[in-house]
């Protein structure tokens, strides 16, 4: 009787266990070595994550902490090991949770980024969220570092970076 109890309070450990498990693909994880320093680590949400898949959305966020100046271009580079695609068609960016007009949408695949234009800039200490939909995922999948640098409205037309996406693709 003790052995059969243990058996199941060890199954249900377990199966309690799983979702967290599966949870942990779609947020930045603990980071052993390498990588940017936590401070820089932005969070994100992929809907689905698998390695391969067409039709895959990703939710790249920058918190409102990050935006201390206005915004008038995003520049998101991937690595050259990233083996994706992106929809430059199927990419939108949000502004307190509402969708914002775009002027223009880049996708350079041969230098490895994605240029952003809003109509008009996004204004400083708002949470933004890049959506990118329809991408296909590499396979095989992996852990993939995706870079955010703005251009600021009348500043010298360089690019500062905000931080970086820690992609967990399975």
């Amino acid at each position: 009787m003790r052995r059969l109890f243990s058996a199941v309070a060890v199954t249900g450990c377990l199966v309690a266990g799983l979702p967290a498990i599966s949870l942990a693909q779609s947020m930045p994880g603990f980071t052993i070595f390498g990588g940017p320093e936590r401070a820089n680590q932005l969070s994100y949400r992929l809907d689905y994550g698998t390695a391969g898949m067409s039709g895959d959305r990703y939710r790249l966020r920058i918190p409102s902490k990050k935006v201390s100046l206005a915004i008038a271009q995003l520049n998101i580079s991937y690595p050259d090991y990233y083996k994706g695609e992106f929809d430059q068609k199927d990419i939108t960016v949000r502004v307190k949770d509402k969708t914002i007009q775009l002027q223009e949408v880049i996708w350079d695949k041969e230098n490895r980024f994605i240029e952003i234009y809003p109509t008009e800039p996004i204004a400083a200490g708002n949470n933004v969220e890049v959506v990118l939909s329809n991408v296909r995922n590499p396979s095989p999948g992996g852990m993939y570092h995706f870079n955010v640098r703005i251009r600021t409205p009348g500043d010298v037309p360089l690019l500062r970076y905000l931080g970086t996406w820690l992609l967990s693709i399975t």
